[in-house]
């Protein structure tokens, strides 16, 4: 895998870390588990904005 040397999809990539720790251990989430919708909705977000940031970029 490459890594990006995209200052702006390496914040987006820390504060998705960021959000999944504080997420896991203050509100019990389980990313991949049935906890919910918020950490889905909040995964799909971080994708779409991963994708979204590659394909603009390759354009």
């Amino acid at each position: 895998m490459k890594r990006s040397g995209s200052r702006p999809l390496q914040f987006v990539g820390v504060v998705a870390a960021a959000m999944a720790v504080v997420g896991s251990v203050a509100f019990g989430w389980e990313f991949g588990g049935p906890t919910g919708t918020v950490p889905f909705v909040l995964g799909v977000g971080f994708v779409v904005v991963a994708v979204g940031w590659t394909v603009l970029r390759g354009a």
